[in-house]
């Protein structure tokens, strides 16, 4: 399949992205993807698209939270794809879990596929987000639920002005130190203070075709856990 620049981006990380994600959260995204894990399994779907799916984190926590449900886990970087099936195949979760490479703004899925879609740190990496929220839409079965884990902008004193600090100059210099990649965490923080705040985003959603949307507020504010259905 062809890659973006973030593509390529990612794929270039791809051998460290777990251990930076997990050092620079201090282990803190364990927390929110078991989180939005146990809210997808409160509706006890059959059948899960994972988006974004990465190395495969979220897709394995849903499989051991789902345990009834086929997971589809998709993402445009294949070299994340390669180490998340590693790790699918070291829990013995391959006959749940299914990775392939895929663009969200045009999935390869008949319309009413899916009981639940996923989407965890990713819905801002898509190039188009108004054709990746349509596509959700589309493949969710009439009354499916979509669960998007996101980062957010915290507003309240002191959280805010210590988190743009670490957020916008600490994380990018230990990204960079580790990941030997000069643009991929200082991407991180344009990224998320590009996505759309927290009113506006759930409009969003509505406007293509997800609605009674929701969020809940996650570690003070850094990240949301958009919910919505269609």
């Amino acid at each position: 399949m062809n890659h973006s620049p973030i593509a390529t981006m990612f794929d270039s990380i791809s051998p460290k992205y777990d251990a930076l994600n997990h050092l620079l959260s201090l282990n803190i995204d364990k927390v929110w993807r078991r989180k939005t894990a146990k809210a997808v399994a409160k509706s006890h779907p059959l059948s899960i698209l994972d988006l974004a799916t990465g190395t495969a984190d979220l897709a394995i926590e849903l499989a051991r939270r789902n345990p009834q449900a086929h997971i589809i886990g998709m993402d445009f970087s294949e070299k994340m794809l390669e180490i998340g099936k590693e790790k699918v195949a070291k829990y013995g979760l391959e006959s749940q879990i299914d990775l392939q490479p895929g663009d969200a703004a045009a999935l390869p899925f008949m319309d009413n596929s899916f009981d639940a879609v996923t989407v965890a740190f990713g819905v801002r990496n898509f190039e188009h987000l108004d054709k990746g929220l349509s596509e959700i839409c589309r493949v969710l079965k009439p009354g499916g639920q979509a669960f998007i884990l996101e980062f957010s902008m915290p507003e309240s004193f002191p959280v805010k002005q210590l988190y743009q600090l670490y957020f916008k100059h600490i994380l990018p210099r230990i990204g960079r130190a580790v990941s030997k990649d000069p643009a991929a965490y200082a991407y991180l923080p344009a990224s998320v203070e590009r996505f759309p705040k927290l009113e506006a985003f759930l409009n969003l959603l509505s406007q293509y075709g997800l609605h009674g949307g929701s969020a809940k507020s996650l570690s003070f504010g850094i990240a949301m856990l958009y919910n919505a259905k269609r």
